[in-house]
Parts: structure tokens; sequence; C-alpha cells
């Protein structure tokens, strides 16, 4: 971001902080040998707390230690880590970190710190990952560019089909709830919404009478989020917004915009929304996650790109999880409490995934 944004405090109503977008202004808190990191900066009342990030195992604190075997035999314990992250999804205590370069989806066991690979051989071989959504019975859904299609994979690991085939779309993004899939594709310049259980067609968004409107359309539809009244988050690459419709296509608001000011975009990648329904965004230039309000109002700000230890280096997906909190205790400030964690994707970097806790002091 600019310099002329360290001049600026933009007033918010979630938690009165400021939305200074300019980087390296997040003030670590020592206690003891540890430094904590939190969001927004003093003295506004931090939110988010900076908890670790990690790019392999070993730096995750995982891997295996040498043994006796590895001194007898030669080999070397595996340390397995990423190659160019993009999209992500968090299930049962994993975290499935789709892969360009390495041309597979990772599986980050957060219990015991170890990664491995989403086994899919045959048919349901992955080409080219990007995104992925998993369904509350442990179904995977994956927009492979490559493929040019989603490929589904069951909760045991098995190939279960496929939707789309090659040259009919270009999916970017895929999301899931409990009757549809929602498939972001950038052929369509929109995103096809289908039937769960029987994987038809059920209709386009944006609207046919919404298609060609600048204002209600969509130009690179790359990413996608749901929230809890089924309303569809298009992450609008090509326009620099946000494109919100209701569950059934009808467009409802624009979120954001080009510009480098709070609430506005230099390169919007992924979009995520919380319980409460605020809608986080990642911007891959300003390498910051802005958060904004249900009406699309900008809240609050979380990133540190300009830092000699970056926190955040090309972040392409955001992503919360409720689940897994009690996982990332012993990275919890004293005096903190943590409510839910939001993850933050990186495809280059010492920090590839970022782990956050969205929470407020004690």
């Amino acid at each position: 971001m600019k310099k002329i944004m360290h001049k600026k405090i933009f007033e918010v109503a979630l938690i009165t902080a400021a939305l200074c977008l300019a980087a390296g202004c997040a003030t670590p808190t020592k206690t003891a040998t540890k430094t904590y990191y939190f969001f927004p900066p003093p003295p506004d009342e931090p939110h988010l707390q900076y908890l670790v990030g990690f790019s392999s195992e070993k730096a995750f604190g995982g891997g295996q230690k040498k043994g006796l075997m590895s001194f007898l035999t030669g080999v070397q314990p595996v340390n397995r880590g990423f190659g160019k992250p993009y999209g992500a999804a968090a299930h049962g205590k994993m975290l499935y970190v789709c892969d360009t370069d390495a041309h597979a989806v990772f599986v980050v066991d957060l219990q015991v710190k170890r990664i491995g690979i989403l086994n899919t051989p045959g048919a349901g071989a992955p080409s080219l990952p990007l995104n992925i959504a998993i369904d509350t019975d442990g179904t995977c859904y994956i927009a492979d560019s490559g493929r040019e299609q989603v490929v589904i994979i069951d909760k045991n690991g098995n190939y279960a089909g496929a939707l789309g085939k090659s040259g009919e779309m270009r999916p970017r993004d895929v999301a899931v709830n409990r009757d549809r899939l929602y498939v972001a594709d950038m052929q369509l310049r929109g995103v096809r919404v289908y039937d769960k259980t029987s994987r038809k067609l059920l209709f386009n968004i944006p609207q046919e009478t919404d298609k060609a409107n600048t204002d209600r359309g969509i130009f690179m539809p790359t990413n996608l989020a749901l929230d809890s009244e089924g309303r569809v988050y298009v992450a609008d690459t090509g326009g620099s917004r946000v494109q919100v419709y209701d569950a059934e296509g009808k467009y409802l608001r624009t979120v954001g915009g080009v510009g480098d000011s709070p609430g506005r975009f230099a390169r919007l990648k992924g979009v995520a929304v919380d319980r409460d329904n605020r809608l986080y965004t990642v911007d891959a230039l300003s390498a910051v996650i802005q958060i904004f309000n249900e009406q699309g109002r900008p809240l609050t700000w979380f990133g540190d790109p300009e830092a000699s230890s970056p926190l955040q280096c090309l972040p392409a997906k955001v992503l919360v999880d409720y689940d897994d909190v009690a996982l990332f205790q012993n990275y919890v400030a004293p005096d903190f409490k943590v409510e839910y964690l939001v993850f933050v994707i990186n495809q280059i970097g010492y920090q590839m995934v970022s782990v956050y806790g969205f929470g407020h002091q004690k």
C-alpha cells in the first residue's frame, strides 16, 4: 500500500479500530522470551493475533526425526514441504492445500504436524488443482484447471466423478453447502450452480438480465464464498471487487473496487465469510487481508508485508476454521482469547501457511 496511507486511521464499527493499510505498522508485544504480533496495532484493541507460519513439516515442528535406521541406511527423513500453494480448506483436523507446482493436494495433519498427499490415482489424478471445498461428510470437490473439471473424491479417497468436460468450463474455485455446488467458471464469466445430489446444472450466476451489466456482472471470477444466509460472494479479480448475490442468483451489492485506499483492492484473490457474515478478502499485491461487515463496510485488516520477515507474501487464499483452535493454543498470548482461526495461504516465502487467531483481550 502507498506511503500516504501511513497518515490515515480508518474508524470502524466492529472493533472501533483502525484500518491502517500501510504495511509494517503491526506492533509486537513481548512476554518473557516470546514475541506476539497483534492487529490492528496499538493503541487500538487487538482482534487478531499472528500465531505461526510454515512451509514444511520441519518449519511447523513436525516431520520425522533422525534415528538409528537413518544412521544405518543413510536415508534421510522426509521433510515434505509446499511448492506453490494456492487454494485450501480445513476439515477433520486436517488442512487440505492445492499446490500448483507439485500438481497435488497436500494434506496437513494439524495434530501431529505432518504433511501428506491426497492420493487419487487413475481417473481421480490431479492435473493443476487450484481450489478445494470439503463437504460435511468428507467429500472433496477440487477445481482442477488442468483437467478443466471439478473432480469429486469421496470420504474414503476414491474417485467419485467430475463436473464438466474438457473445453466446457475453466473452473477456478468451488463451494458447497447443504444441497448445492457452486463453481466459479472463467469461461462462463460467472458461477455455475448445481444440485449436489444429482449434479445437474440448476442455473448460472449472474442472471441473464445482469450478465451484460457492468455493475452487476462478473469479469473474472476466481474465488467463492458462501454465508449463513446462502448468499454467494464472488471474487471478481478482473473488476477488483466482490460481487454478492442471493441464493437464487439475484444481484445484491458490490464490495470494493480498484484502488489502494481502505475498502479497495489492487489484486483481489481469495474470499471467505465467518459465522457472523463478516467478509475476508485477500489482496495479493498489498499482501493484506481486509475484513468487511455484512453490509460491505470495511472493518479492519491484518498482515505486515513490509516487515523484515513478512507474515504474508503473495497471498492467494483465506479461510476460517472454528474447529481447531485448541491445536494452536500454545501459540496464543496469555492475555488473549482466540475464538476461531484464520488461515492465509501464500504462494511464496517461508510462511506459505500463515495462521492467525481472531479473538479479544481477556
